[in-house]
């Protein structure tokens, strides 16, 4: 059964955490984006913790921010050298003197997770990637891809000063809204139980969530506002050395397919395994296809 448990780390932080599996035994890390929760892996977390499936000890955390984990109100506090500290020390907690056997993450999730694999790929064996755009080539599509540029508008709504407020009015229904199809019809997976865990998750509050938006530098040009041509980012912070699979829901309304290109140059370990008729909420929508190419990728079909 999955425990919840808070992990207090070195640096002051605590994250809440969803738990299943053997300690002692490999650990797969499991990391949330926006707007969700740890709960969101349940399905997986459940699966891969079964001895038939390798038996992992399986940690999901709500990220800084998230839930009830710690959420600091200030926006300095959810730049990504703080996030990675909190990967970091956690991975050190669970997973005590071994790497993980690996890091899989989503959306924001996924965008820590790039920057922790390159900065400390020592502690994790393998990094899955879901639908969470390398840095290197979302910053190239900010700047030169207009299609890009236009589906990604959405960041600078989620970076005002009401952005939480907006959110929260009329029973969430902006934030319920991101998951609607391009019809704007709510998808099956989104039932009352699962809307719940949402709300509930919500109700603890938005500002550590909306804050990723605000301390992250890339965001599309708008206006007058163009500082994304500007930025540039050492290959340094780009590559990573570790086997990495990256799962690519192809009808992703705010990631493009472009963001796959040139991937294998900053990554010479690369699987892609490309899901249509699928969405952003690919983990949602088609869990076992998701389990699938995750046990593939561990060695396990």
């Amino acid at each position: 059964m999955i425990q919840t448990r808070d992990i207090p780390l070195p640096h002051g932080t605590t994250l809440q955490c969803r738990e299943i599996g053997s300690t002692g035994r490999p650990v797969l890390l499991f990391l949330h984006g926006f707007p969700e929760g740890a709960f969101i892996w349940d399905a997986l977390l459940a699966h891969f913790a079964r001895p038939e499936n390798g038996g992992y000890h399986c940690v999901a955390p709500y990220l800084r921010g998230f839930g009830e984990s710690s959420s600091p109100r200030e926006v300095e506090a959810y730049r990504a050298k703080h996030l990675v500290q909190d990967l970091a020390a956690l991975i050190d907690a669970v997973s005590p003197g071994q790497p993980l056997a690996c890091l899989v993450a989503h959306d924001w999730g996924g965008a820590v997770a790039w920057n922790l694999a390159n900065q400390h790929p020592k502690r994790m064996e393998r990094l899955a990637i879901v639908n969470s755009p390398h840095p290197g080539a979302f910053l190239r599509e900010l700047q030169h891809n207009p299609a890009q540029q236009a589906n990604s508008q959405y960041m600078h709504f989620l970076c005002r000063p009401d952005a939480e407020a907006l959110l929260a009015e009329n029973d969430f229904a902006r934030l319920f809204a991101f998951f609607d199809d391009p019809e704007g019809r709510a998808p099956a997976w989104l039932t009352e139980e699962v809307r719940a865990r949402y709300r509930t998750l919500w109700q603890q509050g938005l500002t550590g969530a909306c804050n990723y938006y605000r301390a992250g530098p890339l965001r599309p040009p708008r206006g007058d506002d163009n500082a994304i041509a500007g930025i540039t980012l050492p290959e340094s912070m780009l590559t990573v050395t570790i086997p990495t699979l990256v799962v690519w829901a192809m009808q992703d309304p705010a990631l493009l397919p472009g963001l796959l290109d040139g991937l294998p140059g900053w990554i010479p370990q690369l699987q892609i395994d490309r899901v249509e008729g699928a969405s952003h909420w690919v983990v949602h929508e088609q869990p076992e296809r998701v389990m699938n190419a995750l046990a593939r990728f561990l060695g396990q079909a």
